[in-house]
């Protein structure tokens, strides 16, 4: 060894850490060689600078690991981002807004008009009325900010020729005016009608939305994450970015070393309704699940972890099934399941031939489930699986839905018996309060998300972004996991499901890093663990609203600084 060789290559001094698994100790300063990090503590810290070590002064800001997004479609935010208009919020405030921008927008060199980012909890409803007769001289689509519901206008409607489908369609709505004649709307499954018409972005506009969107991850102290859903069933959503070729460019990157997030990716071989057995056990028989050990790409670089199965939508379109009917009278009773069947039992049947062929093939199983019926026919689905090969699969359910606090000590047991995570979403639940209060009623909102009973439990639990639905940005996340306060109004000063940052901190590192299969190498800020490291300007305090404010300085993925701000 030389004397070079005994050196750091880079330390993190003067910083607040945390997330070290050392709640003793204090240390301030950590050192990385290569791509690891080797010491924690100002003396080792010290003995490890040489002449050519890179020092970062993190002038009492705090210290974390790389944040680690759980369920993130980065692909689609990545266009969403930088490929579309946006329509959302910050932009619009009214359908009359919307439509403003859209009568202003130029079309792209194919001739469409895209758009993202619409929120009926905010605009209200009526947008096809606004939409729909919006410039026939070009078709539009304007997609929702949930990814669940998309507009087109009459242009686009008749290249679709929705007006073939106003009888219904399977597990999706095709939007209809009071005449039966199609308005643009698409919900769920019904999505495919417009995927089927819209051109997709070349791949050089995919492949540059893809890298200004990982820099703009980095600017937010985000290394790792799980996109949740590439491959055939994503052809028809969001023109095309959740589609197999997404996959194989990010795997171009890899290969080129452009890539510096670690990605995750769930394959996606159904699209948002309509999942069958038939579907998995083909694309399971094909070349894609192996695609990328074939490349010699690092599994802690980008890696295959499982399926994404929609095994039902979203409780604002009365598609998530609930045991107990919704309380907003809009004719969706309880709802049921997107899986294909004519009834609730051959719905759950189909999921467990769905699971059982996933976990058959050493591969995770993601499930889509945000109604309280759907979360537990899941588990229960799981559980089948199991009996043939009870292997550790760490499957997990995304976003969850869970009935009143009553039942809620035998879904705990539940979760634990089969070694099922949860991978869920304050911000979604902040941002949406309002709405899901008057949708689920005040105990099932009160109930939702059970942050603190899921920890004591010791059931692996992360909080994501869902991005693009909420923004990425993971302190939107921490703060409304700690808060629990929501568009509905304050949390109660009681509530018994709110958590504290170090937990929050761990659920947004450490424990998506279980989902990962990956806690022993990446997720704390330890000697011999993957050097990812995310630098605030500021130090955390106990006025957790502050860390809004409290921005990224500079982001460290595998040892290398990917991001300063300034």
């Amino acid at each position: 060894m030389t004397v070079t060789d005994q050196y750091a290559d880079l330390v993190v001094v003067n910083g607040q850490l945390h997330g070290t698994g050392n709640a003793s100790a204090a240390p301030t300063s950590l050192a990385i060689k290569s791509s690891k990090i080797i010491a924690l503590g100002d003396e080792a810290v010290e003995s490890l600078i040489g002449a050519n070590t890179r020092i970062i002064d993190a002038n009492g800001g705090a210290v974390l690991p790389g944040i680690n997004d759980g369920h993130l479609h980065f692909v689609e935010s990545a266009v969403s981002q930088h490929g579309t208009l946006s329509v959302g919020s910050q932009h619009a405030q009214s359908w009359d807004e919307v439509a403003a921008i859209l009568q202003a927008a130029t079309p792209a060199n194919d001739g469409w008009i895209r758009a993202h980012g619409w929120d009926d909890v905010i605009l209200g409803s009526g947008g096809p009325e606004y939409l729909y007769g919006l410039r026939e001289d070009a078709p539009v689509v304007a997609y929702d900010q949930t990814g669940h519901q998309l507009l087109l206008n009459k242009t686009a409607a008749r290249l679709a020729k929705l007006e073939n489908h106003t009888d219904g369609y399977p597990d999706g709505v095709v939007g209809t005016f009071a005449d039966g004649s199609a308005n643009g709307l698409l919900v769920d499954a019904a999505v495919e009608l417009a995927g089927l018409v819209i051109p997709q972005l070349s791949d050089a506009d995919v492949r540059r939305c893809i890298l200004e969107h990982q820099n703009f991850l980095h600017s937010l102290g985000i290394t790792s994450l799980t996109e949740p859903g590439l491959g055939p069933g994503g052809e028809g959503l969001f023109g095309g970015s959740s589609a197999t070729r997404s996959l194989r460019l990010l795997a171009d990157l890899a290969v080129e070393e452009k890539l510096s997030l670690r990605i995750n990716a769930l394959l996606l071989f159904s699209s948002t309704g309509g999942a069958n057995a038939e579907d998995t056990r083909t694309g399971l028989a094909s070349d894609l699940p192996s695609s990328l050990s074939e490349r010699g790409i690092s599994e802690d670089q980008l890696r295959i972890a499982g399926v994404k199965i929609f095994a039902d939508g979203i409780p604002r379109s009365g598609t998530a099934w609930m045991s107990e009917p919704y309380q907003t009278p809009c004719g969706h009773t309880h709802g049921s399941m997107v899986i294909i069947g004519d009834t609730d039992a051959a719905r759950e049947t189909e999921l467990h031939r769905i699971i059982s062929n996933i976990h058959a093939a050493g591969l995770q199983a993601g499930i889509h489930a945000t109604g309280d019926a759907t979360t537990a026919a899941a588990i229960r689905a799981i559980a089948a699986a199991q009996l043939a090969d009870d292997r550790e699969a760490r499957h997990y359910i995304i976003h969850g839905g869970f009935s009143g606090a009553g039942d809620l000590n035998e879904t705990l047991k539940d979760f634990s018996d089969h070694g099922v995570g949860l991978s869920t979403n304050p911000a979604i639940r902040a941002e949406a309060g309002a709405l899901m209060k008057t949708i689920l009623g005040a105990d099932r909102f009160n109930n939702h998300q059970p942050l603190a009973s899921f920890l004591d439990a010791g059931i692996p639990t992360n909080i994501a972004s869902d991005a693009p639905v909420t923004s990425p940005d993971w302190r939107e996340s921490i703060i409304a996991a700690i808060t629990r306060d929501s568009t509905a109004g304050p949390a109660e000063q009681q509530d018994a499901q709110k958590i504290d940052f170090a937990q929050a901190l761990a659920m947004m590192t450490s424990m998506p890093a279980w989902q990962d299969h990956a806690e022993t190498r990446k997720g704390r800020l330890e000697p011999g663990l993957l050097a990812d490291v995310c630098i605030l300007e500021q130090p955390v305090t106990d006025d957790i609203y502050a860390l809004r404010e409290n921005r990224t300085a500079h982001t460290i993925s595998n040892g290398n600084l990917v991001y300063s701000a300034g």
